[in-house]
């Protein structure tokens, strides 16, 4: 054998660089199910099954193409369960002359196939990752040149640099940014026309994961049985077009909004996709940009979704190769509680919370703004240490590759990297999910009480947070109006937040305010 290819569960691309320059005639590609993968973090079932079904057609598509694919299934007597060993199995028994792979979104799963190459004496090549519009070499070379990284500089640079959403040299409707426009709430009357988000029944191939997994992780946090993502490049593509047609022209107005019972919203639900590599960041991109061009969604909108992709995606990346393995480690804010366990169940009485974490696990699911400013923002508040909202996140969520969610976490969500990938922190109390859900509705606290029984656990956290973080936030420009209006309380108050801080973070599920019966608000 003259190569063997590596190709990992998140790298699914059939045009992958890995494959493009080989021979299936002289080379070998390696696949590997490995019970290690699942359980280095306690993940989802469905996440879980998602990597296994998506992994199991590529097999099938590769075969259909020519190659022959040594394939290490889970349930396979003499399946190792971990990605090292099942390598060294592969190398003892074939001697290829070297291995090659694209790079890992992964820092743990690159050093340890480095090192078990190295120590087998096998050359290993890792090749770019082409599902990236920025290599890791130039966002190196765009952070050197700056004291600082701010994601909208980097993204303004992109949209040049690849022509996207450009009149010349002058972006679409003469601004960059139009997410100013993007941040209405529903209103009394919530959603209106929700677009139904295409799901995709589960084949024979991915019913046998599906059996697999709950034979094989029964304990594991969450549910299997709406299990409909897409596992395949053709099914990729038809939840892109559903959502370009259906969901993109409303997207924009309300991305930054929530409402009970309703997980999806106009979201796109590609992220699965796009980390699995079924999907091509730019494919996506042009699929926007031609429905704003054809007058088929507002430029604010297809703006709004474009920046995730061209810029937060590629910029976390860049951020997470940037400072690994040591970026895994910060705590700028010295949080050290543990995570408090509804975080697993959805069990408290807070009705943003349970509304947000049940759904995740009851779908592998929540959109960005529900793991921002609901789990995100409570986490940071309480001071829960960052490194375990970091586990619970890879864990919980089906989407969840290292590569972008640890920047997410740490950095947007935590601020633990002490502001490498954020200005601030985000941080507000209830009244902000007041203005942009209808969560409050259903809660038995009030989001404009700081204390007293019916105090939202929310506003509490806030004020307290400001309170303990005074000194080290004071220099920066954008907390000063915080710190304002914290300089407005009373000592009395501050030692009444102080107070009914400590006793939630004694007992962080928030129990049940005294005066209040009704059991259906705590069911």
């Amino acid at each position: 054998m003259r190569r063997l290819i590596l190709i990992l569960g998140d790298q699914l691309d059939a045009n992958s660089p890995a494959l493009t320059h080989a021979d299936p005639h002289q080379d070998r590609v390696w696949m590997a199910e490995v019970t290690e993968e699942s359980t280095h973090v306690w993940s989802h079932p469905q996440r879980i099954a998602l990597f296994l079904a998506a992994m199991r057609h590529f097999r099938h598509h590769l075969t259909e193409q020519g190659w022959t694919v040594d394939y290490s299934e889970l349930d396979a007597p003499e399946n190792t369960g971990s990605l090292s060993f099942e390598l060294t199995r592969t190398l003892e028994k074939h001697r290829p002359q070297h291995v090659v792979l694209v790079e890992p979104g992964d820092h743990r799963v690159r050093q340890s196939l480095l090192e078990t190459c190295h120590h087998l004496g096998v050359p290993i090549e890792f090749l770019p990752d082409s599902h990236f519009l920025c290599s890791i070499e130039d966002f190196r070379r765009h952070a050197s040149e700056r004291k600082s990284l701010r994601m909208e500089f980097f993204y303004r640079e992109m949209r040049q640099r690849h022509h996207v959403l450009m009149e010349d040299d002058r972006p679409a409707g003469g601004n960059w940014n139009y997410d100013s426009e993007n941040r209405k709430s529903f209103g009394k009357e919530g959603p209106q026309n929700l677009p139904s988000p295409i799901h995709f029944e589960p084949d024979e191939r991915t019913q046998e994961v599906l059996e697999l997994v709950k034979r094989r992780f029964p304990n594991h946090p969450g549910s299997l049985d709406s299990f409909a993502w897409p596992v395949t490049r053709r099914a990729a593509l038809a939840r892109l077009r559903n959502f370009i047609e259906k969901a993109l022209p409303h997207f924009g107005d309300h991305q930054d909004a929530m409402w009970t019972g309703e997980p999806y919203l106009y979201h796109s639900l590609i992220s699965t996709a796009l980390n699995l590599k079924l999907l091509h960041p730019r494919e996506v991109i042009d699929a926007a940009e031609q429905a704003w061009r054809e007058g088929k969604a507002p430029l604010a909108a297809t703006e709004g979704f474009i920046r995730q992709i061209l810029g937060w995606r590629e910029y976390v990346r860049g951020i997470y190769w940037l400072h690994m393995p040591e970026y895994l480690e910060q705590n700028a804010l010295g949080a050290d509680q543990p995570l408090p366990d509804f975080y697993w169940t959805g069990h408290t009485s807070m009705h943003c919370l349970s509304q947000v974490i049940r759904q995740t696990l009851d779908t592998g699911y929540a959109h960005h703004i529900q793991r921002l400013m609901i789990t995100g923002l409570y986490a940071l508040l309480l001071g829960v240490r960052p490194k375990a909202v970091h586990e619970w996140y890879l864990a919980i969520f089906v989407d969840a590759v290292e590569w972008v969610e640890l920047p997410n976490t740490l950095g947007m969500s935590q601020f633990a990297d002490g502001g490498i990938m954020a200005s601030k922190p985000y941080c507000a109390s209830g009244k902000y999910i007041q203005r942009m859900s209808n969560y409050c509705r259903h809660c038995p606290y009030d989001p404009a009480q700081k204390t007293g029984p019916r105090a939202c656990p929310f506003t509490t956290l806030y004020w307290d947070f400001l309170l303990r973080h005074e000194s080290s936030f004071d220099a920066n420009p954008r907390m000063k109006m915080q710190l304002r209006n914290l300089s407005r309380l009373s000592p009395d108050e501050k030692a009444a937040i102080h107070h009914q801080a400590e006793l939630l973070r004694q007992h962080p599920a928030a129990q049940k305010p005294q005066h209040l019966s009704d059991p259906d608000l705590f069911s």
